[in-house]
């Protein structure tokens, strides 16, 4: 699932991506990307895809001034980049979780870094290509530092874009430090290339030495700094998700035992995630992002309405079948709605509402009339549909264990 998401951050307001699997999220994991990048950066998104898979929700977003991010690129700096990071994790942690585990690509890398220790519910961070001071960056300006230390600015190339680079962004990146490395106080893995041209394996090296245990290191051999071969990205997702394993470890979920015709729901996350079994198979159950969840599976009515439109198609279908009625393709379209009655005499109190399931049917074939009208007769027979209209009795019980 791929949601988009705006969230503030220093008075602007940030473009972000959540994508979470469709499976009980092992954990939430904030992704910074590389210096002038996107969250739409192929490594990011080949990173990301993977680690949904396995079971984490991952949330990547664009700094301000890039992207669709608000704001003015010229007007940020390193320190800039870390405050929206926090705004990141406290998006995270209120609409969702907090995140357990940083990723930081390049810049990125040493982003995380420096604010990790901010976060106190993180376990685990993976830099990626990451240089041990932030001020390695200034390398990329070296032809116009003159001018931006004499003139204030100057516009810079970096890869196919200009961007307009002021010396207080230089004056910022002089100023970071490398203490808080060894002050981490979190599982830390490094990834790096020996063979990176932006940034020497020497700075993983560093990072390495500086970091107390636990701490690994993974060299990623014929990889470039971008990760641009997807052969690459997919190796770095791998070795995370391997890695992540040690520190975050998967929720243990015991399927129970349900018998034919039963249904057992269980609670996820405490929220509105909800665990749904049969006794073949399992699904989620959840509530919208806007409603506080986190639109992981359908919402109950939902669930309702596919019961109906499920059992209405099968219906029309296993009819058509036995009287070999030409019917090539069934189609049924639904919603729920609540409207006031308008006829006065069947109203017995106020503002009286009746609930309305809207169902639409497509027949599609050679079909003549009298059997467009005889299928849609056999719609109103489902047995969901006759449950429905039933008045069917809900029976409540509290039990101390369900078998």
């Amino acid at each position: 699932m791929r949601t988009k998401v705006e969230f503030p951050s220093q008075g602007q307001n940030l473009a972000g991506l959540l994508e979470t699997p469709d499976q009980p999220i092992r954990a939430y994991v904030l992704f910074a990307h590389c210096f002038t990048c996107g969250k739409d950066v192929a490594a990011a998104s080949r990173i990301s895809r993977f680690l949904v898979q396995h079971g984490f929700a991952v949330f990547r977003f664009d700094f301000t001034g890039l992207g669709n991010s608000d704001g003015d690129f010229a007007n940020t700096n390193f320190s800039s980049n870390t405050e929206d990071l926090l705004a990141a994790a406290t998006f995270l942690e209120q609409q969702h979780q907090a995140p357990q585990l940083l990723i930081g690509h390049s810049l990125g890398g040493a982003a995380v870094l420096a604010m990790a220790g901010k976060l106190p519910k993180v376990k685990a961070v993976v830099t990626i290509a990451a240089p041990f001071e932030a001020s390695h960056v200034i390398h990329n300006f070296d032809a116009h530092l003159d001018t931006i230390e004499q003139s204030g600015s100057a516009k810079v190339s970096l890869g196919p874009r200009e961007f307009t680079i002021k010396k207080q962004f230089i004056d910022d990146l002089r100023s970071q430090t490398t203490e808080h490395i060894q002050h981490l106080n979190k599982a830390l893995l490094v990834l790096h290339s020996p063979i990176d041209l932006t940034v020497d394996i020497a700075d993983a090296e560093k990072i390495y030495k500086a970091a107390k245990h636990p701490k690994s290191f993974v060299s990623l051999d014929t990889a470039d700094h971008l990760l641009s071969k997807s052969i690459d990205s997919e190796y770095v997702a791998q070795t995370i998700s391997g890695w992540a394993s040690r520190y975050i470890p998967a929720a243990d979920i015991t399927r129970p035992s349900v018998t034919k015709g039963h249904i057992t729901v269980a609670e996820l996350d405490h929220k509105f995630q909800q665990s749904v079994f049969s006794d073949h198979h399992s699904w989620y159950a959840d509530e919208p992002t806007q409603a506080g969840g986190q639109n992981t599976g359908p919402d109950p009515y939902e669930h309702l309405l596919a019961a109906l439109g499920a059992c209405t198609a099968m219906t029309i279908r296993m009819y058509a079948n036995h009287k070999k009625i030409p019917l090539e393709h069934v189609e049924v379209s639904l919603s729920h709605e609540r409207d006031y009655i308008k006829d006065a005499s069947n109203v017995t109190e106020p503002n009286q509402q009746i609930e309305l399931l809207i169902r639409k049917v497509q027949l599609l074939g050679p079909l003549s009339d009298a059997e467009k009208t005889r299928l849609m007769e056999i719609a109103d027979r489902c047995p969901v549909h006759r449950t429905l209209h039933s008045n069917p009795q809900v029976v409540t019980t509290l039990v101390d264990d369900i078998i």
